[in-house]
């Protein structure tokens, strides 16, 4: 007897969830329903797929090989139907974005709305981290990598670039005078990030010809955080553009050392997993934010 999509759905769900439970609420099913499916898929294939403990659950290597194979099952079945939807102009289903909180907070969050105009059809899930999640473990569609990209699983489509600068507010230099060289910053409070080393990394050259890695007397985990306490007039801080572009604007934060701060950018790539199925919506939504970020929130 053959295996049917849904028990192969439900084997993949399990795997990426990590338990049957969190597969059930995934597929919107019952806990006992998810189990038969299993049960049923293994007897069908005579083997063990899943060894079951009462902490967790792990592949075996029948499992291991069975599910690359249910991935690319499910993913053809996946491209076929939006093949179909797709001769018919009304692409459809649920789309997984992942990206750090900063940039779906003030990047995408704003242009998401004449997406979802262009493309009814399609249901969004946003998902936010400050770290790199996996793609395939946390099921993400397409995901937002800021910096430089160390996984050869991934394709990756460049966006653009987005410079850095220090900035404070027109308070906090007021109160304690802006600084006229690179050693002045020593007087000064330096805001950075607590979890994301890399980031303390400002474009300045110090005195050993090196970027000045900065130490800071605040930190925060976020750079959304960062802003607010930058604009409370709590100290100076390094950001991206792509995150000040408003109170750049209005004023509310300003340029400090803008003829020491050296061009430098990170780049914005949206990225995929390397043997997935680019589905119409990732490409719908990628070839969107090429579309509508450069210039306005990215350089090119």
């Amino acid at each position: 007897m053959k295996s049917t999509l849904e028990e192969q759905q439900a084997f993949v769900t399990v795997v990426d969830s990590g338990s049957i439970t969190g597969a059930a609420e995934r597929l919107g099913i019952t806990v006992s329903g998810v189990s038969r499916s299993l049960n049923r898929l293994e007897q069908k294939l005579g083997a063990t797929l899943l060894r079951r403990t009462t902490r967790r659950l792990e592949l075996t290597e029948e499992g291991e090989t069975f599910l690359n194979h249910c991935r690319r099952i499910l993913a053809a079945v996946e491209e076929a139907e939006e093949a179909m939807l797709d001769r018919h102009n009304q692409p459809q289903g649920r789309l997984r974005v992942n990206a750090a909180p900063s940039f779906m907070q003030f990047v995408i969050v704003p242009v998401i709305g004449e997406f979802r105009a262009r493309y009814p059809g399609i249901t969004l899930e946003l998902d936010t981290h400050d770290r790199f999640v996996d793609l395939l473990e946390q099921r993400v569609d397409l995901a937002i990598r800021i910096g430089d990209l160390e996984d050869s699983s991934l394709h990756a489509r460049l966006l653009g670039h987005s410079p850095l600068r220090l900035l404070a507010s027109p308070t906090y230099i007021e109160r304690h005078g802006a600084p006229q060289n690179i050693d002045e910053l020593t007087q000064h409070s330096l805001m950075g990030f607590s979890q994301l080393e890399h980031l303390n990394q400002w474009p300045l050259t110090g005195a050993d010809g090196k970027r000045l890695h900065i130490t800071p007397t605040l930190s925060a985990s976020s750079g959304s955080t960062l802003i607010e306490l930058a604009i409370a007039g709590e100290g100076i801080v390094c950001l991206a553009d792509f995150m000040t572009i408003a109170p750049r604007q209005k004023g509310s934060l300003i340029d400090v050392l803008p003829d020491h701060t050296e061009l430098h950018t990170q780049a914005v790539n949206a990225v995929y997993y390397r043997q997935a199925t680019l589905s119409q919506r990732t490409r719908l939504f990628m070839e969107f934010l090429a579309e509508r970020l450069p210039g306005k929130y990215l350089q090119g």
